[in-house]
């Protein structure tokens, strides 16, 4: 028997659309301020967080492979069937920017939206369905 935390899996995908109104509010300006650009790049980080940290609970909950990396977290939610190959690529792409977002932030481009940070409500609502689907698929409730 498998002991998977959905309750602590949902706390972290109930963030998602607090998440989306921030990246909206941002993009939606014409000339966005410095603030918006910092609270684009904070949405951002805290996606990243959310997809590892629920593929991090998935992971030790299924007992599967042991990750290596971030990206590698990715990675076995795909090779699991949690997410198919679309949003894993589109995934990968987004825990990629956590070392520039986390580790080289001095160097981050805030003079314009990032080329994510418009996909990412519907990236975060499909990762967050696909989630639900398979925790249900599994028979894992909170």
């Amino acid at each position: 028997m498998y002991y998977v935390n959905r309750e602590q899996i949902e706390r972290r995908l109930n963030v998602i659309p607090e998440l989306v109104q921030v990246v909206e509010a941002a993009g939606s300006a014409r000339e966005a301020s410095l603030l918006e650009r910092f609270a684009e790049e904070r949405a951002l980080h805290l996606a990243i967080e959310i997809v590892t940290d629920v593929g991090s609970y998935l992971i030790d909950g299924f007992i599967m492979r042991d990750a290596s990396s971030y990206e590698d977290i990715v990675d076995i939610m795909h090779d699991e069937k949690v997410i198919g190959e679309e949003l894993f690529q589109m995934l990968t792409r987004l825990v990629r920017l956590r070392k520039p977002l986390v580790q080289e932030y001095f160097d981050w481009d805030r003079s314009g939206a990032h080329a994510l940070a418009g996909l990412l409500p519907q990236l975060l609502d499909d990762f967050a369905g696909r989630v639900r689907a398979y925790l249900d698929k599994e028979g894992i409730t909170v």
